[in-house]
């Protein structure tokens, strides 16, 4: 299926979303995330408060808004893309790696940033629950199955296996994951002080999502011919 190119107005909707999320980033690397507000923000971009609140909902979701612009739907796009030949998991799987390792150019500074200010780690987690609808939209279309829940299951199930993976990779600085009595074997990234990703992202991604392989699979042979 071919996308039409968005219109003047979603694209002036889309240069104001990318002003913001640039000026939210800037600022808070040059101030401090704690010092910065809405009305600065607002202000470096060229908007009024007003319009800022149409795009986000906090000043820590505009600022891991500069580092995760539009993963979610890059990620819908590069599903859709995979040949109908390729496995549902597989497509999912690659995608989400792809997409979650690639930081850009001067992606991990800022990645760096964010990871290390409790506030902004909790909205850069919070923000893996994006993953579902633009996915839902993509599964439901390669499984020609629109009315069902199966969609939107898997991809909440791939929402919340990218967070359980996020929160592993993030873990505080000489934390033991393996402590007895640890809630869970990744660590805590809620914690304040220094956080260090653990391990290579890659890996936790595909071993967090490997248990859904079973369930994309038998959706798929439901709406074989």
């Amino acid at each position: 299926m071919t996308t039409p190119p968005p219109g003047l107005r979603e694209r002036k909707k889309q240069a104001t979303r990318e002003a913001l999320r640039a000026a939210a980033l800037r600022l808070a690397m040059e101030h401090g995330p704690d010092r910065v507000r809405v009305e600065d923000i607002a202000e470096a971009a060229g908007v009024s408060p007003r319009t800022y609140n149409n795009y986000f909902a906090s000043r820590e979701q505009a600022i891991v808004s500069a580092v995760t612009a539009d993963r979610e739907a890059r990620i819908a796009a590069a599903v859709a893309a995979r040949p109908e030949e390729v496995r549902l998991a597989e497509a999912v799987t690659e995608a989400v790696v792809e997409q979650y390792t690639d930081a850009g150019e001067g992606g991990h500074e800022a990645l760096l940033f964010i990871t290390t200010r409790p506030a902004l780690r909790h909205a850069f987690l919070d923000s893996t629950a994006g993953i579902e609808p633009p996915l839902t939209a993509v599964i439901a279309e390669r499984l020609g199955d629109t009315g069902a829940p199966t969609a939107r299951v898997l991809a909440a199930s791939v929402a919340a296996a990218v967070r359980i993976a996020l929160e592993g990779w993030l873990r505080p600085a000489g934390e033991d994951a393996g402590a007895a009595g640890s809630p869970d074997a990744g660590g805590s990234p809620d914690a304040g002080g220094l956080v260090v990703p653990v391990g290579s992202l890659s890996d936790r991604l595909r071993a967090a999502l490997t248990p859904l392989a079973p369930s994309f699979d038998a959706a798929e042979r439901r709406v074989q011919p």
